[in-house]
């Protein structure tokens, strides 16, 4: 089977992106708005760049059928820093329950019941319950696509500083098992980790 994506709508070819994209790790995202008002979103569309300096980038789609900016990018344009919560098993409700399109003048944090705690260089809040928290500086915005539905941005931030449970670290590595990440699959469907196994380089 061959799929032109000009012969789809956009719908269909988000479905079939999120069905072959498979597992993504989720950016649980809290950020700030100018006015101070804490913000929390999950975005699938999330990877690491590079190690020196250490970025990562995830992506917020437009949203509506006018293509408005979701609330994390207007409050990362306005401030220019976010953090990216790892998102474990213990946290995935309150997780999948942030991803409504609540107002702006909503605290998430508060509507799911997670605590939001200092960070140590940026003023968006951590998601204490998250055993893993990167605080970012925004290095770039990159517009891409349409300025409506399907569109989006790719958002690159500089890691300032990683908060890690002392638990989960052993000899400079992240203990994987004990961290129980969830991973996004296609629709309502998430995962953990399944078997794994060692290929040497």
């Amino acid at each position: 089977m061959i799929i032109h994506p000009e012969t789809q709508t956009v719908k269909d070819t988000y479905k079939l992106l999120m069905g072959s994209i498979v597992p993504r790790p989720i950016a649980f995202v809290s950020t700030v708005s100018a006015d101070g008002i804490p913000n929390l979103a999950p975005f699938s569309f999330f990877t690491g760049i590079t190690s020196q300096p250490p970025t990562v980038g995830f992506a917020p789609s437009r949203k509506g059928s006018a293509g408005d900016r979701k609330d994390t990018l207007a409050n990362i344009e306005a401030t220019g820093e976010f953090v990216v919560n790892v998102v474990t098993l213990e946290i995935v409700e309150p997780m999948n329950a942030t991803a409504v399109d609540f107002p702006p003048e909503v605290n998430e944090f508060t509507e799911v019941g997670l605590t939001p705690i200092p960070s140590d260089r940026v003023s968006a809040p951590r998601v204490a319950e998250s055993p893993i928290n990167m605080e970012c500086k925004l290095h770039q915005i990159v517009p891409v696509g349409v300025k409506g539905p399907g569109g989006g941005f790719f958002v690159i931030g500089e890691v300032v500083a990683f908060h890690v449970a002392d638990d989960l670290f052993n000899e400079g590595r992240i203990d994987v098992e004990r961290l129980n990440p969830v991973g996004r699959l296609a629709g309502k469907a998430y995962t953990t980790l399944g078997k794994s196994f060692i290929l040497e380089r």
